[in-house]
């Protein structure tokens, strides 16, 4: 019996929860002189929403100089095809 409970435990433990992916599509610019991008990036299932985003994304953003004006919503990996190219060089670079 224990080595079953202990077998079952082992097998939980290895199999972990499922990951679901999250990104953000969202907006920010640079100041002197102005450049403004869009973009697309992952961030972490707890902060898959405009709002939780917005405080994951924008230390990364601040870090290369960008100040992060907003973001436009959150979404599952079905939504990544239709903006990689609007993205361009921003797709999944913070």
């Amino acid at each position: 019996m224990k080595r079953i409970l202990a077998t079952t435990a082992l097998s939980l433990m290895l199999a972990g929860p499922a990951a679901a992916e999250c990104y953000a599509d969202y907006k920010a610019k640079r100041d002197e002189p102005l450049k403004l991008h869009y973009g697309v990036a992952q961030v972490s299932d707890a902060n898959c929403s405009a709002g939780a985003a917005e405080s994951e994304l924008s230390p990364r953003l601040a870090a290369d100089g960008w100040t992060l004006l907003n973001v436009l919503s959150t979404f599952g990996p079905e939504g990544l095809e239709e903006r990689k190219a609007s993205a361009g060089a921003y797709f999944l670079r913070y």
